[in-house]
């Protein structure tokens, strides 16, 4: 024991021998005091007794002394034999203190032997006795005062559960033992109890087996500790959890999984066995483990009636295995639908114009659209790959798809700053291929940039364009002729050109500042004879939108003006007024009118004429050719060979003029409209075939060969025979009229799946170019050298029947090499009122 607490041990035990003396004495003391008092209190008495006689008092004096006197006697006797038990008791006390000492010297003797020490509290004092010693390679504090300070030699919750058995000991008498570490990791086992009235902590080392074993236990108890804890950590979640033996079987399971079996109990669980997984969830669980023997994957299971999707984790260890489940469903539900949803944007992204990439936080690509590929047409094993921004761009820089940069890693790493971003940032780049892009740069929160690729040349293009347009519009606006003025929907104006000023008579002045419609229309009211349609024009433009209309015609004015007038609503709820000073226009048209109704007269009149002149020609020449055939006719007599001669001259004349007044007659009926088409199947190579027969003569008499060229296909047509002949007819006809003699005239005819078209080309003299214009034309005919001049009917009605069948007519001539006219037909004739068309 330190020499500190055997010096505190002695002086307690002095102490307490001197406190018994003093008390002795002072009780014979005491008793000493309290005769006396009686003896003087006696002599206080006896003068109260004055009235009573001497002899009385004498008897009771004397009687007073010799209880005084007996008393004195008695009290030395008891005095005398006091002091010799007092010394005896002196002296059984030195003996017996003589034999506690050396009691308390073997206890001390045999508490040195051991390593403990003991602390004695009596009553309520603060300060302990202390007896027995610990060894001085655990550093123990020295002193008393340090030793009660617990919490600084032992662990702070070793301190605390001292102090805590300490109070209950000292108040209660409860007794403990426990363990207790000191901060150099020593342990000392503490036991208290209390011993006739104190109370005594006894502190002993454990040494050897003894601390290997308290270690043990320490760590035994921290373990179920930890297993508690964790198992009541394992009861709140709210999945099932379970552990089993070696054996597979199980021995713990938590709330959740007592609901998920439907089981009130963990008894329950384990004598029945209740499973939370199938047989086949449960080989899946036990064949598809890991190396490091974890089992973690979703499995379908069937949990208090119901179906859900638990993610199973199962960790298998050398004596057991342990389980958790925990319910995904709502997790799978939502993962489900996020794919739906990732799906669904990803096929809205590929559908974009515009060129999306999503780079993750590691720079690298996660997503890009049809767009991008179709942008910048990098390898699609690159893009599939994942690739890291720099390594995208290097290659953008190969292909030469980026802006010419002199310093490109300078630029490239400003480029990358957006994954540190916090704002969106916005780049233009000018691609060496003449493209703009607007490219922004949107840093994502988790980290990643979605980089958004906006091709804007034609937009910018396009707004160049649009700026030069609005300031050429402006231009011409200011420079038209026509007055114009644009109000808003508020019936304001907004825009105006000088034309509409000067028109109006407006000042500037007066327009500027975006007057209304109502205040133009009466500074100007005075300029008409009736203001009722400057009025509907303002109804017009100020009134609603759905019931504004376009609004068109002419006012006169008092001046003698006439302006025409045109409102156009405008989408945006504006209106464009529009004026045109048409007075020289009208005036000339109203001239033109009178002319023209002169003219529709003196054409009538023509037509009049010639119809009535045609049927009055045809009757007498009918009779001239029916009597010169009569006289031709060997029956009634013969005649000279030159009244033969000029009979021919005649019939040929008067067959010639009777083709020209039909040729008129037929013209007559197509401009009167009551030209009626025979429709039939024409075979067409017959009727060309006809239609050469009937100029054979005049092909033998110029020498010319006339060539065709028909397909053996070429089948039939809907269309009038007559008709169709007659075009042939005259076709030809022209054509060996304006051939040289010995020349040739070729007839092609093609058909393809909707007409078939009819090509008479000749190889004679042509038209010149400036009556090209007018062969369709009546009456124009033209001469050739050595040819007759014609009437100019045939190419005239050729036109006329040919878009009576719904056809058309083309002419193509060079002078000196020919002409070609080409007649197309349809198959299924769309007969045209001429009159109308005209």
């Amino acid at each position: 024991m330190p020499a500190g607490w055997q010096q505190h041990a002695r002086s307690n035990v002095l102490w307490r021998t001197r406190i018994r003396q003093f008390a002795n004495l002072f009780g014979v003391g005491a008793f000493a005091l309290v005769g006396a008092a009686g003896f003087s209190q006696a002599m206080d008495f006896l003068p109260q007794f004055s009235g009573t006689s001497v002899d009385a008092l004498k008897v009771v004096w004397l009687a007073a002394i010799a209880g005084a006197i007996m008393f004195a006697v008695a009290t030395a006797l008891m005095m005398v034999r006091s002091r010799r038990r007092l010394e005896g008791t002196i002296a059984q006390l030195r003996q017996a203190r003589a034999s506690a000492v050396a009691r308390i010297d073997r206890l001390e003797n045999i508490l040195e032997t051991e390593d403990s020490l003991m602390l004695v509290w009596e009553g309520a004092e603060r300060i302990p006795a202390v007896a027995g010693h610990l060894p001085d390679s655990l550093n123990f504090p020295e002193g008393i005062n340090q030793l009660l300070e617990y919490e600084a030699w032992l662990e702070t919750k070793s301190a605390e559960a001292l102090r805590a058995y300490l109070d209950h000991l000292r108040t209660h008498g409860e007794p403990f033992r426990l363990t207790l570490s000191t901060t150099n990791g020593v342990y000392l086992e503490a036991t208290g109890r209390t011993a006739g009235g104190a109370a005594v902590l006894r502190l002993r080392d454990l040494t050897g087996d003894r601390q290997a074993s308290a270690r043990l236990s320490e760590q035994n108890e921290k373990l179920q500790n930890q297993l508690e804890g964790i198992r009541s950590l394992l009861d709140a979640l709210p999945g099932p959890a379970w552990q089993r033996d070696e054996a597979g079987k199980l021995v713990w399971v938590n709330t959740a999984y007592l609901d998920a079996v439907e089981a009130s109990t963990l008894a329950d669980v384990l004598s029945k066995g209740a499973e939370l997984l199938d047989a086949k969830g449960r080989m899946k669980l036990s064949t598809m483990r890991e190396t490091n023997g974890v089992y973690s994957a979703p499995m379908p299971v069937v949990a208090a009636g119901e179906r859900c999707v638990y993610q199973i984790t199962d960790v298998l260890s050398d004596k057991s295995s342990a389980g958790l489940a925990q319910d995904i469903s709502e997790l799978e539900r939502v993962q489900n639908e996020l794919r739906r949803t990732l799906d669904f944007h990803t096929r809205t992204l590929d559908e974009l114009q515009t060129a999306v990439a999503i780079y993750g936080a590691d720079r690298r690509l996660k997503f890009h659209n049809a767009a991008y590929r179709t942008l910048w047409e990098l390898d699609p094993s690159l893009l599939e790959s994942s690739p890291e921004e720099g390594a995208v761009l290097d290659a953008m820089r190969a292909a030469r798809k980026l802006p010419e940069q002199a310093d490109y890693r300078s630029w490239r790493a400003k480029h990358l700053e957006s994954y540190q971003s916090l704002e969106a940032r916005e780049f233009w780049w000018h691609l060496p291929d003449g493209r703009t892009l607007r490219v922004i740069a949107n840093p994502h929160p988790q980290g990643g940039v979605t980089y958004i690729y906006e091709n804007v040349t034609e937009r910018l293009d396009l707004e160049s364009r649009y700026n030069s347009l609005i300031r050429v519009q402006g231009e011409t606006l200011d420079h038209l002729s026509e007055a114009v003025a644009v109000f808003g929907s508020n019936g304001r104006l907004r825009l105006w050109n000088p034309a509409f000023a000067d028109i109006w008579r407006f000042t500037e002045a007066e327009l500027q500042n975006e007057p209304h419609v109502s205040g133009l229309v009466e500074k100007c009211k005075h300029l008409l004879p009736d203001s009722t349609v400057l009025k509907e024009l303002a109804g017009g433009i100020t009134g609603l939108s759905d019931s504004r209309t376009n609004l068109t015609g002419r006012m006169e004015r008092i001046d003698g003006m006439i302006i025409n007038y045109v409102t156009v609503p405008l989408p945006d709820g504006g209106t464009l007024l529009t004026f045109v000073n048409v007075t020289d226009s009208v005036n000339v048209e109203r001239a033109l009118v009178e002319k023209n109704e002169a003219l529709e007269e003196a054409d009538q009149l023509k037509n009049t004429f010639i119809q009535h002149v045609s049927y009055e020609l045809r009757s007498p020449l009918t009779t001239i050719i029916g009597f010169a055939q009569l006289l031709s006719d060997q029956k009634f007599g013969d005649l000279s060979t030159k009244q033969t001669e000029y009979m021919q001259y005649i019939l040929s004349s008067s067959s010639s003029l009777l083709a020209i007044i039909n040729d008129i007659l037929d013209l007559a009926t197509v401009d009167a409209g009551i030209m009626e088409l025979n429709i039939s199947d024409v075979d067409v190579a017959e009727t060309v075939s006809e239609a050469i027969v009937g100029l054979q003569d005049r092909l033998t008499e110029s020498n010319i060969s006339l060539n065709t060229n028909l397909p053996e296909n070429v089948g039939t047509i809907r269309a009038d025979e007559r008709r169709l002949r007659q075009v042939l007819y005259n076709l030809l006809s022209n054509a060996v009229r304006y051939s040289e003699a010995g020349g040739q005239v070729d007839v092609r005819c093609v058909r393809d799946a909707n007409s078939i078209k009819f090509t008479v080309e000749d190889h004679g003299v042509g038209i010149p170019e400036e009556l090209l214009e007018q062969v369709f034309s009546r009456f124009v005919g033209r001469g050739a050298a050595g040819s007759r001049h014609g009437v100019g009917l045939g190419l005239a009605i050729v036109k006329s029947f040919v878009e009576l069948h719904g056809g058309t007519v083309d002419i193509s001539s060079k002078e000196g090499e020919g002409t070609t006219v080409t007649c197309t037909f349809p198959l299924e004739p769309r007969v045209l009122d001429l009159q109308a068309a005209e």
